[in-house]
């Protein structure tokens, strides 16, 4: 068994790696900005399944800051690298998000390479892939980057800059590197802390999102994430390689919005049912800060394909009505425990 690091353990894909490592029998440590944070990511894993007691060391390390990043992988035989830095507002620039996003990968990636880590497996996403492209009928694969230009969202530039900035950085040190990317993630909530694409469910499900955007979207189980990522860090054919990680062809929010009506019943009487028109939705994104950030999407199918991370390292997915369903579920209970 290996001794592993996780980055950004207290966040939803963070949180489920902890838990896929530690199920797999590695030795499992984590970041956190705060360690103030430690017993919240106790309390997550345990009801993820790990046990009231891990068997897993909490440290500190800030993706803005060198200190404690050293300590942090000494000893270590790999690192999934999956923290990402993240903002409570819009920024005002797009620096604001590029620059933490690729100084923090760097920082990770200097300190693996001066400790002698076997490999670093880096949380990309599928916004270093199809964003800035023409409309096309056929689905993305790891062959394709994002566009960087005018008109793309910061998040999306920020993650492809900053996997743009690993390869490199991998290339000139030899570092081994594998990267993973996911499409709009979905699955059980462990806490409040929850990727943004839950975000859409949980809004469909308490009936403040009154009319549907025409967009599309793959989607994939978390769990599923993580359990790339660790096919990702042993398998010999996974060194220098890109893996999208998707469950299927993508789907429209109509059609996430038609499962949760099926499979709910009374708990989805608030979902919408109806379509926002792209010209209202465009009319919208200029004061609307949700919407400004979907402008780009609007009308486009972002199919992606995970047929690579299936052929080489044997990668299986939930089928993604159930993924849906099981979000949907997990977050009705976490509301109904908060109340």
């Amino acid at each position: 068994m290996a001794e592993i690091l996780v980055t950004g353990g207290s966040g939803y894909i963070g949180s489920y790696c902890v838990l896929a490592g530690l199920a797999a029998g590695h030795s499992v440590r984590t970041t956190v900005r705060d360690l103030s944070k430690e017993p919240a990511l106790r309390a997550m894993l345990e009801s993820g399944g790990a046990g009231p007691e891990p068997q897993l060391r909490v440290l500190r390390a800030d993706l803005e800051n060198d200190d404690g990043w050293h300590a942090a992988v000494e000893g270590c035989d790999y690192v999934l690298h999956v923290a990402s830095p993240t903002l409570t507002r819009v920024p005002s620039s797009d620096d604001e998000m590029i620059v933490p996003a690729r100084d923090g990968v760097l920082r990770v990636l200097q300190a693996a390479k001066d400790t002698g880590v076997r490999r670093v497996v880096l949380t990309s996403a599928f916004g270093a892939v199809g964003y800035g492209h023409a409309p096309r009928s056929t689905p993305f694969t790891e062959e394709d980057w994002t566009e960087v230009r005018d008109g793309i969202p910061p998040y999306q530039k920020s993650k492809t800059l900053a996997e743009r900035a690993a390869w490199e950085f991998a290339d000139r040190t030899g570092l081994e590197l594998a990267t993973v990317n996911p499409t709009g993630v979905l699955g059980p909530v462990l806490g409040p802390d929850y990727s943004p694409s839950l975000g859409v469910v949980a809004r469909m499900l308490d009936g403040s999102m009154p009319l549907i955007p025409k967009v599309a979207s793959g989607f994939v189980d978390v769990r599923d994430v993580a359990e790339l990522h660790l096919l990702a860090m042993t398998d010999p054919a996974a060194a220098g390689e890109r893996f999208l990680a998707t469950a299927g062809h993508s789907l429209w929010m109509r059609d996430i919005a038609a499962i949760l009506r099926a499979r709910l019943g009374e708990d989805a009487s608030r979902v919408p049912t109806r379509e926002l028109p792209i010209w209202a939705a465009k009319a919208l994104s200029r004061f609307n800060p949700a919407m400004r950030i979907l402008r780009p999407q609007l009308g486009l199918d972002l199919d992606a394909s995970s047929a690579k991370a299936q052929r080489v390292l044997g990668w299986r997915h939930r089928p993604v009505e159930q993924t849906i369903v099981d979000t949907a579920e997990s977050l009705l209970a976490l509301h109904r425990q908060a109340a």
